[in-house]
This record gives structure tokens, sequence and C-alpha cells, in this order.
């Protein structure tokens, strides 16, 4: 007769070894290297090209000279590295955005430095824009990358919201809310702004631009 505490004890080592093989699959890998990187940025001009649905580990894969199992190691889904990709641009351009706030001595010059952050996103870099979207319809449609994307906004949120609190006690802005709230509704402004004007990129959008530092003054002053 098999031994029940036996049969109890083989069962406990298996199911700690599943979680254990489970856990070590989880543990982000390092993405500093330069496979690591050329992945990336491989996905980002995919999706640019192809849509996130249309960009498969096949396409990234052989765009960025590695295997696909590669991939596979180092995100092990398209909405990881999707998400990766996202948090990338992500952390630079509020890198910048950060250091043209600091630099800001008046209400006027923190909403030209967000005004200066717009324009060069839609002239020089307006993929990431389509990313943003393509990224929020995808997490509506999988829990594992809306919990990222809900990560990656609260970031960046709280980041700008520190710093709006910052020049709110140096007498720089006079905030009329919550820091994150404000930050929250810049946030609208910008992504709304952006969509637009992507849109009708022939349209003159001097008068919006007006409108939306408008908008940031009766948030800021």
């Amino acid at each position: 007769m098999t031994d029940p505490m036996s049969r109890h004890t083989r069962m406990t080592e298996s199911t700690t070894s599943i979680a254990a093989m489970e856990a070590a699959s989880s543990r982000p890998k390092d993405l500093a290297g330069d496979k690591a990187q050329r992945i990336v940025d491989a996905m980002r001009a995919s999706v640019a090209r192809r849509g996130a649905a249309g960009s498969t580990f096949d396409h990234v894969a052989r765009e960025a000279g590695v295997s696909r199992g590669l991939l596979h190691y180092y995100f092990g889904t398209k909405e990881r590295l999707l998400v990766e990709v996202v948090r990338r641009d992500s952390d630079l351009r509020i890198a910048a955005l950060d250091a043209a706030l600091a630099g800001a001595h008046s209400a006027e010059d923190f909403i030209e430095a967000l005004v200066r952050s717009l324009e060069d996103l839609l002239d020089h870099d307006p993929d990431v824009v389509s990313l943003w979207f393509e990224l929020f319809n995808a997490a509506r449609r999988n829990e594992e990358i809306a919990a990222e994307v809900a990560e990656l906004s609260r970031r960046t949120r709280e980041r700008v919201a520190a710093q709006l609190q910052a020049k709110h006690e140096e007498g720089v802005i006079a905030l009329r809310d919550e820091p994150e709230a404000v930050a929250s509704v810049i946030f609208c402004l910008g992504d709304g702004l952006s969509m637009r004007l992507l849109l009708e990129p022939d349209r003159d959008a001097r008068a919006t631009l007006r409108a939306a530092m408008t908008a940031g003054r009766a948030l800021l002053t």
C-alpha cells in the first residue's frame, strides 16, 4: 500500500517545483543589453507600420536580427513587449519634460514647456501616439496588459504631479486642484490634442494650441 504521507510529500514537492518554475519565468529579465534594445526598437517600428495585431514575433525577430526564442525569453508575450516599448518611450519623454518643467520660473514658462513637449512629439516622433492608442486598445481586451498600462499611467502621472507640487510650493504656479488631478487633466489635453492634430495634419493648429494654453492657465494660475 502506498504511504499517504509519502504521496503527499511528492505532491507537495511537485507543486513547489512548478511554482518555482513559474516564478522564475515571471521574473523580469535584464533588458539593458543590446539584443533587448534591438527587439524593443524593432517592435516599435513594426507597430508603427503594421499595428499591434500585425506585429508578430516572427516579424520582430527577423527585423531585430535575433531568434524568435529570444523574444520569448526576454518578454514572454507580445503584450509585455508592447508595454516595454511604451514604457521606454514614456521614460524618455517624461525625463525630458521633467528637465523642461524644472527650469520654469513662471506659469507661462510651465505652460510653454508643456506645449513645446507636445509639438516636439508630433513633429519628430508621432509614432509614439499610435503606440499609446494601440496599447489602450490592447488593454481593453487583455487583463495583463491593462494592469501594466495602469501602472505605467500611475508612474507618469505621479512624476508630473510631483513637479506641479514643487512649482506650487515655489510660488511659480497656483494649483486649482490636487496635483494628481491636474496632472491627469493635462495628460487628457495632450492625448486629445495629439490625436486630433495627427488626424488633420494640414490644419492650422495655432488657435487650438492657444485654446489649450488658456485651459492650462485655468488650472495653474
